[in-house]
């Protein structure tokens, strides 16, 4: 538990991407109009939950004015509202909504993380971003390995960024590495990996992930762990 509160802390001090950093730090700057009166996070958002996680969910990056503003994964945007609401619904979260680092969010069994801890522009880190940001992906599963049992991945770019990282972690990871799908399911010699769409508000608004579909992957993926 200790050196996963060290990484985040070291996670949260990273510098390594001029062009993140630049990004992160304006936006936090200039704010956005709703969230005038907010004193935004704008650094490396580390990962959220248990430190004995059964069950880790990969996303992709942190929002400009979601992850950025609060400091916590998926918390104060669209996409962590469809995702803190499902997991509520099939029991592993505390309560339905996440709105600020302080509120109370209790995960049950569950880490969220993501494998570029920065906010990046357009919501598209480059290749680079994403492989430098990647060992910090490596040495959150080396952690969490000892209780890890599943994962969720959120969309393709997670998927593809994620695969490497289980390799480096000491998983094996079948060859050809197997491409994304909704419902993908890939055992990694004893860690079972799920794919679903991305809890974007183009998935979600245009029904492509319906929030029926996402309690489905995670009820699965719980039962692979073992969480009740």
């Amino acid at each position: 538990m200790d050196a996963l509160a060290e990484l985040d802390r070291r996670i949260a001090d990273c510098r390594a991407c001029p062009r993140l950093v630049d990004w992160r730090e304006e936006v936090a700057r200039t704010k956005r109009a709703a969230f005038a009166d907010w004193t935004y996070w704008g650094r490396p958002v580390p990962g959220f939950g248990a430190p004995d996680a059964r069950l880790l969910i990969v996303g992709l990056a942190p929002a400009a004015h979601g992850g950025n503003r609060t400091g916590r994964m998926f918390t104060g945007d669209r996409s962590g509202d469809v995702l803190y609401r499902a997991l509520y619904d099939v029991g592993l979260a505390s309560q339905p909504t996440s709105v600020s680092a302080g509120d109370g969010l209790a995960l049950h069994g569950v880490r969220v993380t993501s494998p570029v801890h920065c906010a990046p522009p357009a919501n598209k880190p480059t290749p680079g971003e994403r492989d430098t940001c990647r060992p910090w992906l490596v040495q959150e599963l080396w952690l969490l390995r000892p209780t890890l049992r599943a994962v969720v991945v959120l969309g393709a770019f997670g998927w593809q960024a994620a695969l490497p990282a289980f390799t480096e972690a000491g998983w094996s990871v079948p060859r050809p590495r197997p491409a994304f799908a909704h419902g993908k399911r890939v055992e990694l010699g004893g860690l079972e990996l799920f794919g679903c769409f991305h809890v974007s508000q183009r998935n979600t608004f245009t029904g492509r992930l319906t929030p029926e579909m996402l309690r489905d992957v995670l009820r699965t993926a719980a039962t692979a762990a073992g969480l009740p």
